[in-house]
């Protein structure tokens, strides 16, 4: 039997730009509780972008995020002993989410040395819609385009 859905949290806006979103996004960014860290690794990004690009860097910080949230993705689903890629548009709070984890995790990976330094070229070039999250959400929007034939198994 399946339990209740769990109820959606408040989670309070930060203290600089009284967002909900960067909130979300430096509680992402935060290891072991550290959460100091993460705001001064997110605020220095933020800082490092408006130096950089000569914009302000919170609105390409939201320009990044609007150009990472996926509109499909490919779900699995077990029909008759075979398993179907099938594809499903994906609800408002699971797009924020894949975003703010692509971002954060394309970050992470990339070359530079400081935390601040990635988290900001990645941002600025997801704002420009390229670098490696948004290449994560084409290459879902193509999954699911390749998989559209199924799309009729959808529930």
């Amino acid at each position: 039997m399946r339990r209740r859905r769990a109820p959606v949290r408040e989670i309070p806006a930060d203290y600089k730009y009284r967002s909900e979103l960067v909130s979300k996004f430096v509680n992402n960014i935060m290891y072991e509780g550290k959460k100091s860290v993460a705001e001064d690794i997110f605020y220095g990004a933020i800082d490092l972008i408006t130096e950089r690009t000569g914009k302000e860097g919170i609105d390409v910080f939201n320009q990044a995020i609007n150009n990472v949230k996926p509109m499909v993705e490919v779900r699995p689903k077990r029909i008759g002993g075979q398993t179907y890629q099938v594809p499903m548009e994906v609800r408002a709070g699971r797009k924020l989410s894949l975003a703010i984890k692509w971002l954060v995790k394309a970050a992470r990976s990339r070359g530079e040395y400081l935390m601040k330094e990635k988290l900001c070229n990645e941002l600025i070039a997801a704002s420009r819609k390229e670098g490696s999250a948004y290449k994560k959400k084409e290459d879902t929007h193509r999954m699911a385009e390749a998989n559209k034939a199924f799309a009729h198994f959808g529930w």
